[in-house]
């Protein structure tokens, strides 16, 4: 297990380093970049100033080539642990982002919890009662938390309970520390509708891999000796069902960090989601770079974990 897990570290090494480079190039290729922005905005608001524009390059370190400030932002991230400044503000990037981030790690934690109670009683269900009612109706539903789009869920959720009942949900967020239940009760409505994807995916995976494992024989001879059904179905078929079901989970979460973007603009959660969005609106483009860099590293952190936790499923699966 040591070796596989130096591995796999030592593998996502040469991962973060193109993803770094693909986001530090792709936020340079946008049209318009920050220095005609600020022009723009200096000009709006001091027409009569005198604007020096290759000196405003070198203050915010853009006159080298892009190559150049690659290098340079990589040097400070290996050697100095730090992911430089704002172009705008100049605030630490680090302490930006982690003052942000709890908010969006609540979100998507609380999601994950969701779906999870959601797909798998509804899955394991529709497995034992397989082209029954239940079945139907689980199905159903797992198909339309796929087919709904969460944006377009929470825009509705946000508009039409105030229209026809003058109820909002509450938007923004108190710390977890100083109200638990405000806390809570502005992350449920969110994070489910964040979660409903993943719940419907886990719901039809749970329910195929359900009925591939109850037709083993394994699954017979227990309860030829007489064990219950919760019996079988916890200790036996549930476990061994589940390695599936988490690849495909793990697999949704650059899909739930997606969602996350969306759903913390609509409910004005200060998340890093929010973050990113003003950041491109502000093309201050070491806070983009840093964000990006540091959901990459939570995503392939999360799939190495799920990776680890099928020798735990499964104790047939050794890692050498």
């Amino acid at each position: 297990m040591h070796r596989y897990l130096i591995r796999r570290v030592l593998l996502m090494i040469p991962t973060l380093l193109i993803v770094s480079f693909i986001v530090f190039l792709t936020i340079r290729l946008i049209p318009g970049g920050i220095i005609e922005q600020m022009v723009w905005e200096m000009r709006r608001y001091f027409p009569d100033q005198i604007i020096d524009i290759e000196s405003l390059k070198r203050a915010l370190g853009l006159d080298a080539p892009i190559h150049t400030q690659y290098f340079r932002w990589l040097s400070d991230i290996l050697l100095h642990g730090s992911l430089g400044d704002t172009l705008r503000g100049g605030q630490p990037v680090t302490s930006v982002i982690l003052s942000r981030l709890p908010v969006t790690i609540e979100l998507g934690l609380v999601a994950i919890v969701i779906a999870v109670l959601i797909s798998l009683p509804i899955g394991i269900y529709s497995a034992l009662r397989q082209d029954g009612i239940g079945d139907f109706i689980g199905r159903s539903i797992a198909i339309t938390f796929i087919a709904v789009p969460s944006f377009w869920i929470a825009t509705l959720v946000i508009v039409y309970p105030s229209i026809w009942w003058g109820w909002s949900p509450p938007l923004g967020v108190v710390p977890f520390m100083e109200d638990p239940l405000r806390n809570l009760e502005m992350f449920l409505l969110p994070s489910f509708i964040l979660g409903m994807a993943m719940a419907g995916t886990g719901m039809r995976m749970t329910r195929t891999m359900m009925l591939e494992v109850l037709r083993q024989d394994y699954i017979r001879t227990a309860y030829a000796k007489g064990l219950g059904e919760r019996v079988v179905i916890i200790r036996h078929a549930l476990k061994n069902s589940l390695i599936p079901v988490v690849t495909v989970l793990g697999a949704e979460l650059p899909v739930l960090v997606g969602g996350a973007v969306i759903l913390e603009q609509i409910f004005a959660l200060p998340g890093t989601g929010k973050l990113l969005i003003d950041a491109l609106a502000r093309k201050d483009y070491t806070l983009v770079s840093g964000i990006n860099l540091i959901i990459a590293t939570g995503i392939v952190v999360a799939n190495l974990l799920v990776d680890i936790s099928y020798a735990y499923l499964d104790p047939r699966i050794r890692y050498r």
